[in-house]
């Protein structure tokens, strides 16, 4: 008896969302090199301020094939089973920076009477402005 072979890995691209997915690149990197070229001829024209467009839409493109090709491989590996490499978002950041470390010192701060204090009245005010603005339609 012949063992079923799993799907090959490659499959999903061809699936109606990621055709999709393709055709839209497609567009939106021919659209992209186009709005570069009527920069360009607008600035041998005479419009200073088209040079710095005639640069740009083409980089915007670059940045938007390089964003469908890391689409594109972060898919593969999660559908092999492996893990996504981490972004710098992802990292542990020192005690302070950035909203990890926020996160992590929310227990700390529970017996902090000044913060206690403030939480209050961030409660009355907010019961005080219940039922604002139904007069008029806005809720």
């Amino acid at each position: 008896m012949e063992s079923a072979s799993p799907e090959p890995t490659w499959r999903f691209l061809i699936t109606p969302r990621w055709i999709g997915w393709h055709l839209l690149m497609v567009v939106s990197f021919a659209g992209m090199l186009w709005l570069g070229d009527w920069q360009l001829r607008r600035a041998m024209s005479g419009n200073g301020l088209s040079w710095a467009y005639t640069f740009e839409w083409p980089l915007f493109a670059v940045f938007a094939v390089v964003f469908w090709a890391r689409t594109i491989r972060d898919e593969f590996r999660i559908r092999r089973g492996g893990e996504v490499r981490a972004q710098p978002a992802d990292l542990d950041l020192p005690i302070g920076v950035g909203t990890p470390s926020a996160i992590a010192q929310a227990g700390d701060d529970e017996d902090d009477p000044e913060l206690r204090a403030y939480n209050e009245y961030l409660a009355r005010l907010n019961s005080e402005v219940k039922g604002h603005g139904k007069w008029h339609g806005l809720r």
